[in-house]
C-alpha cells in the first residue's frame, strides 16, 4: 500500500510539474505581448498602493514581486500564474485526501479539474481571478480543519482569517466563499446545534478585519472607487426588470456549458450516475456548502439585482467540484474504467494547449499581439532626442501606458490617466498620442 501511495504521489507531482511547464512554455512561445490583465497588474505594481481604480491590491503586489526578481521577462508572469494554479491544486489534493482517505480518489479529484477551462486555457493571464485560487483552496482546507476537529486550534483559525484577507484583497468576489462557510457554521451552531460555539472562531474575524484596515482606509479616501467599478461592470446602473430574469438564466446556461467536459470525464468513471443525499453526512454537508452555496449566492445576486455575472468571475468557484462529484458518486465509481478516464484526461490535457497555440498563432489582432516592446523602443528613442535623464513616470490608460511602464528600461511609475497636475509639476515631459512620459 505504501508503494502504491508513493507511486500515486509521484503521478500527482508529475502532473503538477507538467501543468506548470506546459502552461508557462506555450504562451511564452506563442504570445508577443503579455495579456491585458497582467499588464494592468504590472502597471499598478509599479506604483503600489492599498487599492486601485478597478481592484484591491494583491494581484499588483505579487506581480511587482516577480518584476523585482525577473524584470520584463514575459515567461516569468506566465510562471507566476501557474504557481498560483498548482498551489490551489495541491491543497485540493490534500483536502480530497481528508475527505476520502483514499489517495487514488484524491488524485482523480484534481485531474478532473483539467476538464474545466478556468484551470487550463485561461490560466496564462495572471489576473485577480487567478490570484484568488490558492487562497480559496487554503481557506477551504483550514476551514475543514476547524469543522472536522473536536478541539479547535488557534493556528487554524488564524490561518483562515489570514488567507481570507489575502483572498478578499485579491478580488471582492472572494466574499462568496467566506459567506458560504459562515453560513455553514451558523447552521451547525444555531440551527442544527451539532457544534458548539468556540471563542477561537473570533480570531478568524479579528485577523481578517485587522488585515483589511489599510485597504478600508484607502477605499474611504478614494470614494470607494473599486466598488463603483465592480457595480458598473455588473451593469447595475442600467439594469431593467427583464435583466432580473435574463441574466440569471444566461448565467445558469453558461455554467452548464462549462461543466460539459467535466461531466464527460465523470461519465467515463462511473457504472451509472445516481446521486444519493444523506443530510446527516457531515462531509457531504461541508462539500455542499463550499461548492454549491457560493454559486447559489451569486445566482441570487444576479436574480435580485439584475446584474450580469461575467463568466471569468467564476474561476475559483469550481476548485472542489471534483471532490464533490466523486463523493456523491463514490458507490458508482468503477475503477476498472480508470484507463478510459485517463485517456479522456490526457486528451483534454493536450487538447487545451494545442487549441491555445493555434488561436495565439493564427489570430493576429489580439492583445497578446500588441507590439509593446517595439513601441517602447520608439518612445525611448524620442525621449532620448530631447532629454538625457531617465523617464520616471508615465500617464495614460493601463494598457498603453502600462506597456510602456513594463517595457521601458527605467520602469517608470504608472500615474493613472493623464493628470494635468502631474504634468504641470513635472520638470520634463513629452506626450505621444494619448500617453505622456516625464520626470517629477
Amino acid at each position: 500500500m505504501n508503494v502504491l501511495n508513493r507511486n500515486i504521489n509521484n503521478i500527482f507531482f508529475i502532473f503538477l510539474l507538467s501543468h506548470l511547464i506546459t502552461w508557462t512554455l506555450i504562451p511564452s512561445l506563442t504570445n508577443k505581448n503579455l495579456p491585458l490583465d497582467t499588464i494592468e497588474a504590472l502597471a499598478w505594481g509599479s506604483n503600489l498602493d492599498w487599492g486601485f481604480n478597478k481592484h484591491p491590491p494583491m494581484s499588483a503586489f505579487f506581480s511587482e514581486i516577480f518584476f523585482q526578481i525577473f524584470g520584463s521577462q514575459d515567461w516569468a508572469y506566465y510562471l507566476l500564474s501557474q504557481i498560483f494554479v498548482v498551489i490551489a491544486f495541491y491543497f485540493v489534493f490534500k483536502f480530497a485526501f481528508e475527505i476520502f482517505e483514499d489517495i487514488k480518489l484524491s488524485l482523480i479529484s484534481v485531474l478532473l479539474l483539467v476538464s474545466i477551462y478556468f484551470f487550463n486555457f485561461t490560466t496564462p493571464e495572471f489576473n485577480v481571478n487567478i490570484c484568488q485560487l490558492p487562497f480559496w483552496s487554503l481557506v477551504v482546507f483550514y476551514s475543514w480543519k476547524i469543522y472536522s476537529s473536536q478541539k479547535i486550534k488557534f493556528l487554524d483559525c488564524f490561518l483562515v482569517g489570514f488567507f481570507a484577507a489575502i483572498g478578499f484583497l485579491s478580488k471582492y468576489l472572494f466574499i462568496y466563499i467566506l459567506i458560504s462557510i459562515d453560513l455553514l457554521f451558523i447552521y451547525l451552531i444555531f440551527i442544527k446545534k451539532t457544534k458548539k460555539f468556540d471563542f477561537k472562531y473570533l480570531i478568524t474575524i479579528e485577523v481578517f478585519l485587522v488585515l483589511l484596515v489599510p485597504h478600508l482606509i484607502w477605499l474611504i479616501n478614494n470614494d470607494f472607487i473599486t466598488i463603483s467599478y465592480g457595480l458598473n461592470r455588473a451593469g447595475l446602473e442600467s439594469s431593467s426588470f427583464l435583466d432580473h430574469l435574463k441574466y440569471p438564466i444566461i448565467f445558469l446556461l453558461k455554467q452548464i456549458g462549462i461543466l460539459i467536459p467535466f461531466s464527460f470525464l465523470i461519465w467515463l468513471l462511473t457504472k451509472k450516475i445516481k446521486f444519493r443525499f444523506n443530510m446527516k453526512d457531515k462531509k457531504l454537508i461541508f462539500l455542499l456548502f463550499i461548492n454549491l452555496m457560493p454559486i447559489f449566492l451569486i445566482f441570487l445576486t444576479s436574480l435580485i439585482t439584475g446584474s450580469q455575472i461575467r463568466t471569468m468571475w467564476m474561476t475559483p468557484f469550481y476548485l472542489f467540484f471534483g471532490v464533490l462529484f466523486l463523493y456523491f458518486l463514490k458507490p458508482q465509481i468503477n475503477l476498472k474504467k480508470i484507463n478510459s478516464f485517463f485517456y479522456g484526461f490526457l486528451f483534454l490535457f493536450f487538447f487545451s494547449p494545442i487549441i491555445y497555440s493555434y488561436v495565439s498563432i493564427s489570430q493576429t489582432d489580439k492583445r497578446t499581439d500588441y507590439p509593446g516592446k517595439e513601441i517602447a523602443l520608439k518612445t525611448q528613442y524620442l525621449w532620448d532626442l530631447d532629454f538625457d535623464k531617465e523617464i520616471q513616470f508615465v500617464t495614460g490608460d493601463e494598457w498603453k501606458a502600462g506597456n510602456l511602464s513594463y517595457h521601458l528600461k527605467s520602469r517608470p511609475k504608472w500615474e493613472g490617466l493623464n493628470n494635468p497636475d502631474i504634468l504641470n509639476n513635472s520638470s520634463q515631459f513629452i506626450c505621444v498620442s494619448d500617453v505622456c512620459l516625464g520626470r517629477y
